[in-house]
């Protein structure tokens, strides 16, 4: 049990098995649609890989940092990773159990049955055969020497399988070709209708055909996860940074950081694998016989059966946007929200072409984190630039997994005539911003759009997002300055009412929170709630326990990791967290604060984590409209009542879930989310 005797903080990589865990549960939920907790298994699979390229790479990198600046900065990188690769196998064969004693034999009863190898018939045998020829140009075969010094290279994630044979002194490399072909494939046989077999089990079983010389002992499938680029400066400040770089020897880019091989494979064969990837015993990582679940989002269903789905929910038509011919009109009037998925992304995108075609509009600046491939966004800053508007578009180089599509993308807008500006120094742009100028009356007038989640149309499908249309003069004006800090004609954007990282936010944060706790010893009503997805800083962490200590009562909900503990006493008593796993995927950050009565409500796209707060362009914005103000607070507080979704966040990280009291009605917050949209705007 932790004891309060310190500002005690929790690892961040250790607490976000605690949040994998909780996607787990989703796929182990009896009461969740069969394909959707297959999808949740996807979740968690593709998680784990994108969490050993980045998090794991990261801590063994610092294995290598000197000692001395190690002992500094408090990191135990061994001690971590075998915390680490400890919880992450007991996960593992968690997730084996579910499914292979759930989702397996509900699939059957859902009459889709999974045939592998070993219950082929000849019919399977024969269409495994005429399929495999058909693919065989896809397929490359490597037979190694684990005595040849020279290093084999496996690609990122990509599936293969190991062969060995009896002459110990080669073996074999086969790739599945999974970026050539399905990875499920349907019988096309009527009376092997709802039969579907992996390709890996396809390649298995005409892997003979292609060592014809070889004795085969044994085929087992791989992967090799490897890391992603290196983002120390995401974590840590200034010289210190510098001095970790420095400290750093040059490394091959992509260093392996897991090998998931099947844990049937003989340990002779592992060790031979090892050694001629030449890996370290704590790369190895055993797994089931198919690796990459990732790939059941896109399992088949041939039966078609909605009961295996979530059901389709129609997007709520919003009472103002929906028919506005004139979106500059409303908004003029009053601001407008926006709530995604819930709501369509389709207002956003008219916004867009409405200022791409207006013959007023005459400027379009807008901040784009992770671009979509081609879209309606994309395609209406292209027609804006056509039309003679001047297009300003800020694209984040180094939004992971990302790189490539944005630098794209920016390279398209430049040639049509935009002016794109490429990342910040030493800074990633977070903020979800886009500002219109338009002429009105002689004068130009500025429309902005601020939100929680990304210009991306289908993430909005699955992301819940909050957004916030506004003419409003001293927003759009401070947001303007924003954009001219992007464009490198400001240093520093001076600010009274929008948090803007890295220049204010912290600050205004910790002066919020300052105030809450001296009203607490006043006696004023004091009190915070709190919306976000990670909690890391120890900064922020320290001053809520501070407020939770002088009386101040807060309310978090955090989706992912949490370095706060709540819940302990003489320390953090009077913190209540929880955390909700559901249908969508909670993106969106709201932050409130008592005040002593007058509330002060704030939302945006930064986190209440270190970078969020001091190394990337963040912009945390109030919401002034009254009708707004409520709505954003009903969703909050709706959330805080969750009694079927949510989990709490407790000192013993079981991820216990909340229940409903006796004669307490259920409330599942994402529906109830969007029955409360739907019943507002119906008018």
């Amino acid at each position: 049990m932790l004891k309060p005797e310190d500002k005690i903080t929790r690892h961040r990589d250790l607490n976000w098995l605690s949040f994998n865990e909780r996607v787990l549960q989703e796929a182990q939920n009896s009461t969740t649609p069969l394909y959707e907790r297959l999808k949740f298994l996807a979740i968690f699979s593709m998680n784990l890989d994108e969490y050993f390229r980045v998090r794991v790479s990261q801590l063994r990198q610092m294995k290598r940092v000197e000692k001395s600046i190690r002992k500094k900065l408090a990191l135990k990188p061994n001690k971590t990773v075998k915390q680490i690769l400890k919880e992450v196998r007991e996960q593992q064969s968690k997730f084996g159990k579910i499914y292979r004693e759930q989702i397996i034999p509900e699939l059957e009863t859902a009459g889709i049955y999974l045939v592998h190898r070993e219950d082929y018939n000849k019919y399977h045998e024969e269409f495994a055969r005429k399929y495999f020829r058909k693919i065989k140009k896809c397929i490359k075969t490597s037979i190694l020497d684990p005595s040849d010094e020279k290093e084999f290279f496996l690609e990122n994630n990509a599936l293969y399988f190991m062969v060995s044979f009896k002459d110990k002194s080669e073996f074999g490399v086969v790739n599945i070709p999974t970026d050539k072909c399905d990875r499920f494939i349907k019988f096309s046989s009527e009376t092997e209708e709802h039969k579907i077999t992996f390709l890996d089990d396809i390649v298995k079983t005409n892997i003979p055909e292609l060592f014809p010389q070889k004795e085969i002992e044994g085929i087992y499938e791989i992967k090799l996860s490897r890391d992603a680029e290196l983002y120390i400066d995401d974590e840590i400040d200034g010289l210190l940074a510098e001095k970790i770089y420095d400290s750093l020897k040059q490394r091959t880019d992509g260093q392996p950081t897991r090998l998931l091989y099947d844990s049937g494979m003989p340990a002779e064969d592992q060790k031979i694998l090892r050694k001629t990837l030449k890996l370290g015993k704590i790369d190895m990582m055993p797994g089931g016989r198919y690796h990459n679940f990732s790939d059941f989002f896109s399992f088949p269903d041939p039966t078609n059966n909605s009961a295996l789905h979530y059901e389709e929910l129609t997007p709520v038509k919003h009472s103002v946007l929906e028919n506005a011919e004139n979106y500059f009109e409303v908004i003029s009037k009053k601001d407008q929200s926006v709530h995604f998925p819930y709501m369509s992304f389709e207002y956003v995108e008219r916004f867009i072409q409405q200022a791409a075609n207006d013959p007023l509009v005459k400027e379009i600046k807008i901040s784009i984190y992770r671009i979509a491939d081609e879209s309606v966004v994309t395609t209406a800053l292209l027609t804006a630039l056509k039309n003679d508007k001047k297009v300003t578009v800020f694209i984040e180089a180094k939004a992971r997994f990302d790189e490539k599509n944005n630098i794209d993308w920016g390279r398209k807008f430049e040639e049509e005539g935009a002016k794109v500006i490429y990342s910040y120094p030493k800074i990633k742009v977070h903020s979800k911003i886009l500002l219109v100028s338009r002429e009105e009356k002689g004068e130009l007038k500025d429309y902005a759009y601020i939100g929680t989640g990304n210009f991306n149309s289908k993430t909005s499908k699955i992301y819940c997002d909050h957004a916030i249309f506004t003419a409003h003069g001293k927003i759009t004006s401070e947001l303007g300055r924003v954009f001219l800090v992007l464009e490198g004609e400001l240093i520093i954007p001076r600010a009274k009412r929008l948090l803007i990282s890295p220049f204010s936010t912290r600050k205004a944060f910790s002066d919020l929170i300052n105030r809450e706790i001296q009203n607490a010893k006043l006696g004023k009503k004091a009190g915070i709630k709190a919306k976000m997805n990670s909690l890391e800083d120890k900064e922020i962490i320290n001053l809520l326990y501070e407020a939770s200590e002088a009386g101040v009562k807060i309310r978090l909900l955090v989706r992912g990791f949490t370095c706060l503990v709540p819940g302990i006493e003489n320390l953090s008593s009077n913190i209540y967290m929880t955390s909700i796993i559901d249908r969508y995927l909670e993106h969106g950050r709201m932050y409130l604060f008592e005040n002593d009565g007058n509330e002060e409500l704030y939302f945006g796209s930064a986190d209440w984590m270190t970078r969020n707060l001091d190394r990337r362009i963040e912009v945390i914005a109030p919401v002034y409209d009254e009708d707004i103000a409520r709505e954003f607070k009903d969703i909050l507080e709706i959330q805080f009542n969750d009694n079927v979704k949510a989990r709490i966040q407790d000192p013993t990280e079981t991820n216990t879930f909340v229940k409903a009291g006796l004669g307490e009605k259920p409330i599942r917050s994402q529906d109830e989310i969007y029955n409360y949209l739907k019943e507002k705007h119906a008018s």
